[in-house]
């Protein structure tokens, strides 16, 4: 399970090194270039009901094994799409791997939580994303190798080049990210069928398939913890992402980190870096204290960072946004875990209402984008803060179970 929370994470991350490659290829300012996260999490608000119903009836198992396959066969159109030189096409293909990744949240999210007891059911999520962040750390290091590498030309150079020198640098432009996203492919169809052979537990029990029907969407969305968990996913996600993807051009920026692309894209790592530590340090700390309580804590510590990287400049403002990945970690999954605490048969629908959620990720980054152009990026980052905000309010009071809004089997 942890080698799919790898692989998820791993792809999640290649965005953040994309977003800078296609930014310069296609010449977009910064609102279209965040239509990348734009359309891969927007993939999760549009297929995460699908996903659910999928999963529902597939089981835990076949489900994973669909999402694997979905997600390489997205790798795979990449490329066509950098071969046609095809923004449009990039998305396209972004949007089937995201709906790949997708199912894959859907269905071991909740796997991961079930498969022990639910006190500790924070604990041993977290651990799994601390895999989902070792993926997020490498993916910007292995991006910058083989994708930022490769020096991107204006269309105006390009006009200048004669047609053989035209043909040979398209085609060298589009391996750079041809190569990559084919072997993710190759990797993805086989993880697939080594899931299918492996002999996993079989959880029949407050999953998507216990509720016979006499439970809808709106029933566990009126439930206190699961409406303000869906809430602190959407700002979670969207800061994460929006924070991520901003970083390359941020830290090159003269009175931040004064660097080049692909330098500042090893800091993108270490900010994935402090997630993946963070998260295997807040594993054993959840198993050991209120995770409601570490959640408001690392809320109130991330929103210092953001106000210090935003009224700061050189090494203070770098290092501060690189140190938020360390306090993201415990984030996701303790929300997760909380959002789906003590919910019986409306497991599965709480837990495919806090994967749409994930549209956050599409939505706050090109907002961000939008503002970027307009007050420049530094102080665009008021919107992590008020994310981060919310996050504070769920781990101080909407998280908090209200007995008499649970299910009959469930209280």
């Amino acid at each position: 399970m942890t080698t799919i929370f790898f692989m998820w994470g791993f792809l999640t991350c290649l965005n953040d090194i994309l977003i800078p490659h296609l930014k310069a290829v296609f010449e977009l300012n910064y609102f279209r270039a965040m239509l990348i996260q734009f359309t891969f999490f927007g993939a999760y608000f549009l297929m995460a009901l699908p996903s659910g119903w999928l999963v529902a009836r597939l089981g835990y198992k076949k489900g994973i094994v669909a999402g694997l396959v979905v997600a390489g066969i997205g790798a795979a159109i990449f490329w066509p799409a950098a071969g046609m030189r095809s923004y449009p096409f990039f998305l396209g293909a972004l949007f089937v791997l995201a709906t790949g990744i997708t199912v894959l949240q859907v269905a071991a999210n909740p796997y991961v939580a079930l498969l022990g007891p639910e006190k500790t059911s924070s604990s041993r999520l977290t651990l799994a994303q601390a895999l989902n962040s070792f993926g997020t750390f490498l993916a910007p290091w292995f991006g910058s190798v083989l994708i930022l590498s490769t020096t991107v030309k204006s269309a105006a150079d390009i006009a200048k080049m004669s047609q053989a020198d035209q043909v040979a640098y398209r085609m060298h432009e589009a391996g750079a990210v041809q190569g990559p996203y084919i072997g993710l492919a190759v990797v993805l169809v086989l993880l697939a069928v080594f899931v299918y052979l492996f002999n996993l537990p079989a959880l029949k029990e407050t999953t998507a398939s216990a509720d016979d029907g006499r439970h809808s969407l709106l029933d566990a969305f009126k439930i206190p913890h699961v409406f303000f968990g869906v809430l602190a996913i959407f700002c979670y996600v969207g800061a994460e992402v929006s924070i991520g993807s901003f970083m390359v051009n941020y830290l090159s920026m003269p009175n931040i980190g004064h660097m080049s692309e692909q330098e500042a894209a090893h800091y993108v790592s270490l900010y994935w870096g402090g997630a993946m530590v963070g998260r295997f340090i807040g594993s054993a700390a959840l198993a050991a204290m209120s995770p409601r309580k570490l959640l408001a804590i690392f809320a109130v510590i991330n929103m210092l960072l953001v106000v210090t990287t935003m009224s700061t400049t050189g090494d203070v403002a770098l290092w501060s946004i690189v140190a938020i990945g360390l306090f993201n970690s415990i984030m996701f999954p303790t929300i997760f875990a909380l959002g789906i605490e003590r919910l019986g048969p409306l497991t599965g629908k709480a837990s495919s209402l806090l994967i749409m959620a994930i549209v956050g990720g599409a939505l706050i980054p090109p907002l961000q984008g939008h503002f970027a152009d307009s007050i420049g990026i530094q102080h665009a980052f008021f919107l992590p803060l008020i994310c981060y905000a919310y996050i504070l309010f769920y781990g101080a009071r909407g998280s908090k179970i209200d007995e008499s809004k649970l299910p009959n089997t469930a209280r």
